[in-house]
């Protein structure tokens, strides 16, 4: 008798752990999937601010978007957001990007960046963690009717669009990108 006992105890701890398991697992999907619309959502706000990124999005050979970045600083600054790495317009792992800037600066900003890559080099690039934009490396501003040649440096393009805030700005500093796959 006892027995049976212990083997229905074992059996329903399986069935529970199974379905804590597979909630968990849900959970992260939807949470994948909510990442991926708000990127391209944040592509069509691009678009939208601008129809000449259309074509860029559509010949770059990949490109990562982030959907909201907060930066801030007061003397040493700091951002950080969240994103998804695109090949072909289908998404391919999640993205992060942090950036850490000395100078004269002070305020708070919210912005979303969309990097694109003119080639499979500089997408490798990106992917295994080699690609790290300098100070030299300048984003380019998206708004509405402005001439968009997309700037490639050393095969990666940036661009932003500012969601909110005040930012005053005379600093130097890099952005450092991460890749990470997704978790199932």
């Amino acid at each position: 008798m006892n027995y049976w006992k212990f083997l229905n105890q074992r059996v329903a701890m399986l069935v529970l752990l199974s379905a804590f398991f597979s909630c968990v697992a849900f959970a992260q999907n939807n949470k994948e999937k909510d990442r991926i619309a708000r990127c391209e959502e944040t592509k069509a706000a691009f678009i939208e601010e601008n129809p000449k990124m259309k074509d860029l999005f559509s010949g770059a050979y990949g490109y990562a978007i982030f959907p909201s970045i907060g930066k801030g600083a007061i003397g040493i600054g700091g951002a950080h957001g969240d994103g998804v790495l695109f090949k072909d317009g289908s998404a391919q792992s999640r993205s992060s990007m942090t950036q850490v800037t000395v100078g004269f600066q002070w305020g708070g900003q919210a912005y979303m960046e969309a990097v694109l890559f003119e080639d499979k080099r500089a997408y490798d690039n990106f992917v295994e963690g080699k690609l790290k934009l300098s100070a030299q490396a300048s984003a380019v501003a998206v708004t509405a009717g402005a001439s968009l040649d997309a700037p490639y440096n050393d095969g990666v393009a940036i661009f932003t669009l500012v969601k909110g805030g005040l930012m005053y700005e005379a600093s130097v500093g890099g952005q450092k990108f991460d890749v990470k796959e997704w978790k199932n």
